[in-house]
């Protein structure tokens, strides 16, 4: 199973290269970053698809989605200046709350 979390947190990191890439291409109108969005997307898309292997959907897509959530917030805040307020932290405080509820009292984290 740890096998399969750090293939999932591989996916995540891709997804995240891809989103930041993606707003980096402002709208694919610049070459290098929109290349990376796609090749970065296939990437995401194919490690998620191995953990599928190992764990079931619905856990795999929470997790991968919930992390990318964060870590875009994390980004987007660094990098491009986006701010958030504080009902915005508390939901992003509550996504990551969900995922260590999944990852460490969920019986379905495995097949």
């Amino acid at each position: 199973m740890p096998h399969a979390y750090l293939i999932l947190f591989l996916a995540v990191i891709a997804e995240t290269i891809g989103t930041t890439a993606l707003q980096a291409s402002q709208q694919f109108s610049r070459l290098w970053p929109s290349v990376l969005v796609v090749i970065s997307y296939g990437i995401a898309f194919y490690l998620l698809g191995l953990t599928l292997k190992f764990m079931p959907v619905g856990i795999v897509y929470a997790i991968w989605s919930g992390l990318g959530i964060v870590f875009i917030a994390i980004i987007g805040f660094i990098v491009f200046g986006q701010r958030l307020d504080w009902p915005a932290v508390l939901g992003l405080t509550m996504i990551l709350t969900g995922i260590l509820v999944i990852h460490l009292f969920s019986k379905t984290a495995g097949h």
